[in-house]
């Protein structure tokens, strides 16, 4: 906060006139034209520095506890309350503005830059324990977004006042010039965390790095421009203390390699054998060899056990086939499995798989457990892959092109994949439908999700669809495949998948009688499936659209 200068009595000395005193003119090593413009130059890093430690916070919420909206909202409005309070404080700090702003850029590259593996660390070796730890991650995601805050908030009245000390003018035009270089480097910190430092370098190595940054310019402009305005001690103080903070980021910048392995394997056990991160999300593979189970995490969410994952596959997949099927669209489904079970029938054509993310279908085809898992479905040469998003796909495709339509995509709890279960998309997905056509979803779980369940079905009869609905059993206990990660007590893991089946006319699930015999689906397990879903009936929601999502 920035409190108007009131002007001095007519024939009294400024306040600044006394050389080197507190608020007095800085004595500069340059001009203060070129020290004006390093200050400024300083706002700007400083900034773009600050930004990427809020995106860092909210995009490491979002991938280690799930559900981006709640999570941003919580950083983002911690952050901006914790900003004001942090001006506020700083106001005590502006006789010492020079000696305050090398202290919290110090303390604020500490913090800022080692958040992520904090986080991180304490979601893999303490998200599972449970009891009055259940909420420990959140509880520390809250503090760093409130130290953060505060840290940040003080930059601004202590910069405001160095400012004034290089040279005098009005309160207008200082803040026009600082609030410039502040939101022109907030635009750069802004692009480069997407487009530079997640990509190229990580969440954990981009913000460590983006704190060996703020030290490095933070303490050379208070050590190389204002050394004259700090005592011997405070001088050498400041430089111990931004020396031990790059000496702390270094080290675990060299260790961050070995911390992520060690974690990774505190989250999903000691048998990775795949672990990237592709532009869309992280993929992870375990077991698959010596006769251990093939699992396939998606941004920590278990999509594919191996243990169970025919009776995912085949309540997905064969009640829908019952009935012409000749061409088949599959949204998602770049593993390959829903593929499989589509291509067991006899009758099919062609096969159009539309997936988001082409490094989960490059798995698909080379990783030797999971191709021999889906019976390398993508070689089949009835099956052609589109790498793009399906809202986006489903857009640009011919109407009435396809006998079935199965949507194997992520629960639709999960903040991203909302837009696939609204009212548009199944508008977009029933336009594509042939007449007699049939659409199945994956809809979530139906005992420990009913409401979200039961949105999915209204929404499917809000864009004109009538619905049978079923469910299926047996779900590997231990991760979550919903909008949370690993669950703090994980015997409340979601233990079935439900379903939804869709037409123009109403539809019946059942098994087709001149179809393949599938290895656990029967029409008994599929006629209980009905009963226990129909059983979990809550009537009168409302469906769910792009401007107004429910689950």
């Amino acid at each position: 906060m920035i409190e108007p200068h009131a002007p001095a009595p007519p024939g009294s000395p400024p306040p600044w006139s006394a050389p080197g005193g507190p608020g007095g003119p800085a004595r500069l090593p340059v001009r203060p034209g070129t020290g004006r413009f390093l200050v400024l130059a300083g706002v700007f890093v400083c900034a773009a520095c600050g930004l990427v430690y809020e995106l860092e916070l909210v995009a490491l919420a979002s991938y280690l506890m799930g559900d981006s909206v709640t999570q941003a909202s919580v950083v983002l409005s911690v952050m901006v309350f914790a900003m004001g309070i942090g001006s506020l404080a700083a106001k005590r700090l502006r006789g010492l503005a020079a000696a305050g702003f090398g202290a919290v850029e110090a303390t604020l590259a500490l913090v800022g830059g080692c958040s992520a593996m904090a986080l991180y660390a304490v979601f893999a070796w303490t998200g599972d324990w449970g009891g009055m730890w259940a909420s420990g991650p959140r509880c520390l995601l809250v503090a760093f977004s409130l130290a953060t805050g505060l840290l940040i908030g003080a930059e601004v009245p202590l910069l405001m006042e160095l400012i004034q000390r290089i040279r005098r003018q009005d309160a207008g035009g200082a803040v026009a010039d600082l609030f410039a270089a502040d939101y022109v480097g907030a635009l750069v910190g802004g692009l480069a965390f997407p487009f530079l430092l997640l990509p190229f370098l990580g969440q954990l190595t981009g913000a460590l790095i983006t704190g060996a940054v703020n030290a490095v310019v933070g303490g050379a402009l208070v050590l190389g421009l204002f050394r004259r305005d700090l005592t011997r001690r405070a001088r050498w103080l400041l430089l111990l203390a931004n020396a031990l903070v790059l000496a702390i980021l270094a080290s675990a910048a060299v260790l961050v390699d070995d911390f992520e392995r060690a974690a990774r394997q505190a989250v999903y056990g000691g048998d990775v054998r795949v672990a990237l991160r592709t532009g869309v999300q992280e993929v992870v593979l375990t077991g698959g060899t010596h006769g251990r189970p093939l699992d396939l995490f998606i941004d920590g969410r278990l999509r594919v056990s191996g243990r169970d994952e025919p009776r995912y596959h085949e309540a997905l997949v064969h009640p829908a086939m019952t009935g012409p099927h000749a061409r088949v669209l599959i949204l998602g489904g770049g593993d390959g499995l829903a593929a499989r079970e589509v291509l067991r029938h006899p009758g099919v054509d062609r096969v159009d798989v539309v997936e988001l993310d082409e490094e989960v279908v490059r798995l698909a085809r080379t990783d030797p457990a999971l191709s021999a898992l889906n019976e390398h479905a993508f070689g089949d040469p009835r099956v052609r892959v589109t790498t793009q998003d399906a809202f986006g796909w489903l857009r640009g495709a011919p109407a009435a092109s396809y006998d079935v339509v199965l949507s194997d995509l992520p629960d639709p709890g999960i903040t991203a994949s909302t837009k696939l279960y609204s009212q548009e998309f199944y508008g977009l997905a029933r336009r594509v439908l042939a007449p007699g056509g049939r659409l199945v979803v994956h809809a979530g779980p139906v005992a420990s999700s009913p409401r979200v369940y039961w949105t999915v079905d209204a929404t499917l009869r809000a864009a004109g669809l009538r619905t049978a609905q079923y469910c299926t059993g047996g779900r590997h206990a231990g991760f979550a495949t919903g909008p949370d990660r690993t669950p703090a007590d994980r015997s409340r893991a979601p233990r079935d998948w439900g379903f939804v089946l869709a037409a123009r006319t109403e539809p019946r699930p059942r098994l087709g009688p001149d179809g393949p015999r599938p290895h656990v689906l029967t029409d008994a397990s599929l006629a209980a499936g009905e009963r226990a879903a129909r059983g979990t009936r809550i009537a009168g929601l409302p469906a769910s659209t792009l401007v107004h999502p429910r689950y």
